[in-house]
């Protein structure tokens, strides 16, 4: 699953790269402006990757295969519902996301672009979320590799063939995320019904079942408060990153392309304990989850410290791949080592998130989520006017601390009271 996860960033990359062989700044802080809308948007949905991955864990750890089946069918419906809603209002989204960005008109213009076509894709995506959900809550994850090497290898060719062969830049890049998730969410379904077709299936009525689909939806309200807390730090980031001027805005962006490979790194040791955490808790068997925990943490501290390494000491060639704005690859230099060390600081977060999304204790994760954006805010409103665009950076740091410390300490207690 790390393996899998770097495909996504790799996109990202990709995508920056693409825009920024233009050497507009314009046109990369429009593409990450639009980026960031998109992911506000779909954050609301996060639950049907994330909700499912910690229910077929559960259910997979019980022995019960018709519930895998049936919390995967749930989704794949609330899905296609969503998705549908989410295209037609594309427009709106555009408006709303120009508002709050308040950048420059060129900036907006490309952001807009890019948000009205992306979203023409919310109901292949959502479905694709569905189902590597229940491919990780089963463990799976050399099929959750295939399916992503799959969905961001297409992304990633159709986007130097659209944006950089044709020259349709930053609509290029979006009609390629377009076709991506139409492709993969046909290979997902195909793989997922030519196994059900081998299984006992579990009948309409439990598929429906509103009990069931009232906990996944109490699910959703928790993760979803979380996601937008994750969110809304990511947009207030950006945000101020804008109000420091375009080339400080496009730097930013390539700049957290890198804290994104890094997390993506991470998040395969959290995907790990997402399901191992589940797992043990539907057997309730304290001792698997104990270890689980452990593992994770020491890998993914390990790792943490190469990613740092890496960045460290590449990161300036790197920079210069993805852009051919001087003024960009200057200012993003000169930041370069506070996104270098993201990885080592929002480590203990990422793999906090797995072991609760695992468990389901999503309650405990919104609150910390919470507490963690107020942290956020305090330290943006202090650190940011004394100190700029390093206090910014700062501010972020302060975020992923706040958010490992505080699940680490939830973890402390409701591991006494799991399994008695």
């Amino acid at each position: 699953m790390t393996l899998a996860y770097l495909t996504t960033p790799l996109l990202g990359i990709v995508d920056t790269a693409v825009v920024g062989q233009f050497g507009d700044a314009a046109l990369l802080g429009g593409l990450a402006a639009g980026s960031l809308v998109f992911d506000v948007v779909f954050t609301t949905f996060n639950f049907l990757r994330s909700g499912t991955t910690g229910l077929v864990a559960q259910a997979f750890g019980r022995g019960d295969a018709l519930e895998e089946q049936a919390v995967l069918w749930r989704a794949v419906l609330i899905a296609v519902v969503a998705g549908v809603i989410l295209a037609a209002l594309s427009p709106l989204f555009a408006i709303g996301g120009q508002w709050f960005m308040g950048a420059e008109p060129r900036v907006s213009a490309a952001m807009s672009v890019y948000i009205r076509i992306r979203l023409l894709a919310a109901p292949f995506s959502l479905i694709n979320y569905a189902i590597l959900g229940y491919v990780l809550g089963r463990g799976e994850g050399g099929l959750g590799l295939m399916l992503q090497a799959v969905l961001n290898g297409i992304n990633i060719a159709l986007c130097f063939l659209l944006g950089l062969k044709l020259g349709w830049g930053v609509a290029g890049v979006a009609w390629a995320t377009v076709t991506g998730e139409f492709l993969a969410m046909l290979l997902g379904l195909a793989i997922v019904l030519s196994r059900f077709r081998r299984l006992e299936r579990p009948s309409r009525r439990r598929i429906l079942d509103l009990p069931a689909y009232r906990h996944m939806l109490s699910l959703n309200r928790d993760i979803m408060i979380r996601s937008f807390s994750l969110l809304a730090a990511f947009a207030l980031f950006t945000r101020q990153g804008a109000q420091f001027g375009t080339v400080t805005l496009a730097a930013n962006a390539v700049l957290m392309n890198f804290f994104l490979i890094a997390g993506y790194f991470l998040d395969g040791f959290a995907t790990a304990a997402e399901q191992l955490a589940g797992r043990a808790i539907g057997a309730r068997a304290p001792a698997p989850f104990r270890q689980a925990v452990r593992l994770t943490l020491i890998w993914g501290f390990g790792l943490a410290g190469v990613a740092t390494l890496v960045l460290l000491t590449a990161g300036a060639g790197l920079v210069a791949l993805v852009t051919t704005s001087r003024e960009v690859r200057a200012v993003a230099d000169s930041y370069l080592p506070w996104a270098a060390f993201t990885a080592l600081s929002g480590v203990l977060a990422f793999q906090m998130d797995g072991v609760f999304i695992g468990a389901t204790w999503s309650r405990d994760m919104r609150n910390m989520m919470l507490l963690s954006f107020l942290a956020f805010s305090a330290a943006l409103i202090t650190l940011a006017p004394a100190f700029g665009n390093s206090g910014l950076w700062a501010s972020l740091h302060v975020f992923l601390l706040v958010r490992g410390l505080s699940l680490l300490t939830m973890l402390r207690l409701r591991v006494r009271t799991a399994f008695s």
